[in-house]
């Protein structure tokens, strides 16, 4: 694929901005469109691209009206019917999903993909991490900013790739991982899948898509089909004895922990996580899985005293288990959580860091079809807080459902709900008597995180 230029629609997705950040480093010339202006867009602005926010072909800069020399690249969450998605195809240049690209850049590549419907970002971020304290090498296209690295694109020495591989619209299946993990398989994104029987065949065909001799690491308890054959398989847990797991798990102050990592061929004694949470001793078990089974396959030494270093030194991602305030009168935590699943992942974890403290939990329900699949999962995972707040749901791509509103969700929740426009959150919260307050959502809800930390922060003084 030979090209300058490389315009992308959506450019402001969190994956689609680490390609455009790499696209840039490799001296492309790059523009794109997106809906609305952040902090990634202004970033990418800052290193070069060029990028503006109404839709329309009038707005593709003249230098990127060239077939010959431009490849466009788009976001699955941009429609069919996009004006400038439209001429592209029209006028005959070479268009590609992201996951198609991706797909690309990782020919030639030890490729180790993480996968699952929640816990992929986290893990895929760590599997970076220790890949690059362990080998002092290695690259990576994430799903969220890396605290470590302080972004989404990882480029360093060596062939080791790591990258998120992300179910949406089945965009997964362009890749061939040598180690693959698998952190769940839940019920979600049923607006593309239909069923969730047609979401564990997509995670089998993913699976099947392992190259010959590669492994994969699998959740305990996720059942998927493994007919593939040709590779390794192991699984993990946080603290049930199987493959890969954590052992003698004792709380630490401020929600940290120390275990014994747990593997086929030896035992990694005292380790400790960087971030807290059960439910990231885990991810960090997966991860570290995926380290040994590459050190394995290409009969490399695991330097076991760096990996524990690693570990030690995570710094986390932003928007996954991210604390604005932890003191003895008042904590706030933010989480990109969206999935039931996700949510009653944290929340039990929130309850075994802060036993005996009162849990506000907020959250921004986010697309209206997984609001009607699964209100009644969301709602018996807030009650497991002491209080929730509702805003109303987070669109994204989607045009509302008749009779789809955070109400669905509110009338199962089991403790004390109220409902809340997001402009008003911030006030509203900090009114509330609160000691642990959890935000969670992937839709805008972290707009209002520094003015609500701001004033909790003034409240507990």
């Amino acid at each position: 694929m030979e090209f300058s230029k490389v315009y992308f629609l959506g450019i402001g997705g969190i994956g689609m901005s680490a390609l455009a950040r790499y696209f840039l480093h490799e001296g492309k010339r790059v523009a794109g469109y997106d809906r609305t202006e952040s902090r990634l867009t202004r970033e990418l602005t800052d290193e070069g691209a060029e990028i503006h926010y109404e839709e329309g072909v009038r707005f593709i800069p003249e230098p990127f009206r060239d077939p010959a020399a431009t490849v466009v690249v788009y976001t699955p969450a941009v429609p069919a019917d996009h004006p400038e998605l439209v001429w592209f195809r029209e006028q005959g240049f070479e268009v590609e999903k992201r996951s198609q690209m991706l797909g690309y850049l990782s020919a030639g590549k030890y490729v180790m993909a993480v996968a699952g419907t929640h816990g992929k970002t986290t893990t895929s971020t760590l599997v970076a991490w220790l890949n690059h304290e362990t080998t002092e090498g290695g690259s990576a296209f994430l799903g969220g900013i890396s605290k470590n690295f302080g972004s989404n694109l990882v480029l360093g020495a060596g062939d080791r790739l790591a990258v998120e591989a992300d179910e949406f619209d089945r965009s997964f299946l362009r890749l061939e991982p040598n180690a693959a993990v698998i952190t769940s398989v839940d019920p979600d994104h049923l607006d593309v899948y239909g069923t969730y029987e047609a979401v564990k065949e997509a995670f089998a065909q993913f699976v099947r898509r392992i190259r010959r001799g590669g492994c994969l690491v699998l959740k305990q308890g996720a059942e998927i089909a493994l007919d593939g054959g040709g590779i390794d398989v192991y699984r993990y847990s946080y603290d049930e004895p199987c493959d890969f797991y954590a052992a003698n798990v004792s709380l630490l102050d401020g929600g940290f922990y120390r275990y014994d990592l747990v593997m086929p061929d030896r035992v990694i004694a005292d380790c400790t996580l960087g971030i807290p949470g059960w439910v990231n001793v885990e991810n960090a078990v997966a991860a570290a899985a995926a380290m040994w089974c590459a050190a394995r396959a290409r009969g490399e030494r695991l330097d076991e005293e760096r990996l524990r270093g690693a570990l030690a030194s995570f710094a986390g991602v932003k928007r996954r288990f991210e604390f604005y305030l932890n003191t003895p009168k008042q904590v706030y935590m933010d989480d990109y959580a969206h999935h039931p699943r996700e949510l009653t992942a944290t929340l039990t974890s929130v309850r075994k860091m802060f036993p005996g403290r009162r849990i506000t939990a907020l959250f921004q329900p986010h697309l209206y079809t997984r609001t009607r699949d699964l209100h009644a999962e969301f709602a018996e995972a807030l009650s497991l807080a002491d209080e929730a707040v509702l805003l109303p749901i987070y669109p994204a791509r989607e045009e509302p459902v008749e009779g789809v509103t955070s109400e669905l969700i509110a009338a199962g929740v089991r403790v004390p709900c109220r409902i809340v426009p997001r402009e008003a959150l911030a006030e509203t919260v900090a009114a509330m008597p609160t000691d642990v307050v959890v935000s969670f959502g992937a839709g805008n809800i972290d707009a209002c995180c520094e003015a609500l930390a701001e004033r909790l922060k003034r409240k507990a003084e």
